[in-house]
């Protein structure tokens, strides 16, 4: 039933006929219609609706309203979230390019300074003396936080720098003798001495599945070495030595680092900063009274050589050196022990096959093959290695 306040004209307005509305039994429906129609006069295009009686309607509409907010704040997050997934996604793929790029350059410079300037110790120096000079440098900027390091822990790490030094020193010591690529082929062996190793000293036996991915790694570069070109036994044993001394790096690195509950713990990449310091200091006087200091402007000239050109090529691979270093091991900070295996895997196939062109290396389809066949054995090792052997139920 319509009340009396739904017929009477508005007061306002008292010429307009007045429309009879379906109103609720409110009051309040005549000031409303009253206002729409003043509204309407003033030119804002305002349109008086019939109120429904179910105040719920109203409601309802303002909860949906409330949910299409909270669903909408809810995807511009979940957008969110994925423009920063795909940020880090780029700023991984930037770091894995930085890494493949200066090791690329490093083998590149060094390899055109050792082929006429055959002193590899000296070469190493100069390799630990600029990347001792970077790492004083970020210490001192504080770009790197300078650590606090106790002289037990420097009596922990000197193995370390040790087999570092000899490690560094034998790779620069085959890449003087052989092609670049060959050099690399060798050093897809360190799997096979990680293995060893890790059995004898540290007593991590490995699955039958790891052992199997070593022999295509062993088979493989056993037949790239039956036609190497460039193939001599001191380029090789010095590539075999490298792998050797590096992964023992890594096993002194678990049994000898115990880290103590007052000591403050280093992270990787001041570790190799320290670990490249000492190398320096253990390496300059083996330096002095072997091949003695070569590396100079008088006897680069004296030997007939461009000074510029030689002294410039080896800062070069030297600060390569250090920096692929270094994003290598920002890069382990942020992904998996494993998928740093698999990169490592990769940027070894983009340097050999870089260096093959760059130098126009002579390359035999078996020796192809049997790098092929290694590397890929490499790669089921990083892959096969994450299966742990079931425990021993009594």
């Amino acid at each position: 039933m319509q009340t009396a306040a739904a017929l009477r004209p508005c007061p306002a307005h008292p010429l307009l006929p007045a429309r009879p509305l379906r109103v609720s039994s409110s009051s309040a429906a005549v000031p409303a219609r009253c206002g729409a129609v003043a509204a309407r006069g003033l030119g804002l295009g305002a349109r008086l609706l019939p109120v429904s009686p179910d105040r719920e309607r109203t409601t309802g509409g303002a909860s949906q309203r409330q949910v299409a907010c909270g669903a909408a704040a809810g995807d511009a997050a979940k957008a969110g979230e994925e423009s920063g997934g795909l940020l880090k996604t780029l700023q991984l793929g930037a770091a894995f390019g930085l890494w493949y790029l200066f090791n690329i350059y490093f083998n590149i410079y060094n390899k055109q300074v050792l082929k006429v300037f055959p002193y590899p110790i000296n070469i190493t120096l100069i390799q630990f003396t600029v990347g001792s000079a970077v790492a004083a440098f970020m210490w001192a900027t504080g770009i790197l936080k300078r650590p606090k390091i106790s002289g037990a822990q420097l009596f922990a790490i000197l193995p370390l720098a040790v087999v570092h030094t000899l490690g560094n020193l034998f790779t620069n010591m085959s890449l003087g003798k052989v092609a670049v690529s060959f050099t690399h082929t060798i050093k897809a062996m360190e799997p096979f001495f990680s293995v060893l190793l890790s059995a004898l000293f540290l007593g991590e036996l490995p699955t039958i599945w790891v052992v199997l991915s070593l022999l295509p790694i062993v088979g493989g570069v056993g037949l790239a070495s039956l036609t190497e070109a460039s193939f001599n036994w001191a380029g090789f044993w010095s590539a075999m030595a490298s792998n050797l001394t590096f992964q023992s790096r890594n096993v002194l690195s678990k049994k000898l680092m115990v880290k103590k509950d007052k000591e403050e713990s280093l992270d990787n990449i001041n570790l190799f900063s320290i670990i490249t310091v000492m190398s320096f200091f253990i390496l300059a006087p083996v330096t002095f009274f072997t091949e003695g200091v070569k590396i100079t402007p008088t006897f680069l000239q004296s030997a007939g050589l461009n000074v510029q050109q030689v002294l410039t090529r080896s800062l070069l691979a030297a600060l390569c050196f250090h920096a692929y270093q270094q994003v290598s091991y920002m890069i382990l900070a942020v992904v998996s022990p494993v998928t740093h295996s698999v990169g490592n895997c990769v940027k070894r196939v983009v340097v050999i096959v870089t260096s093959v062109l760059f130098f126009k290396t002579p390359v035999s389809p078996i020796n192809s093959l049997g790098t092929a066949i290694a590397l890929a054995g490499v790669f089921a090792y990083s892959q096969l290695k994450r299966i742990k052997p079931k425990p021993k139920t009594a």
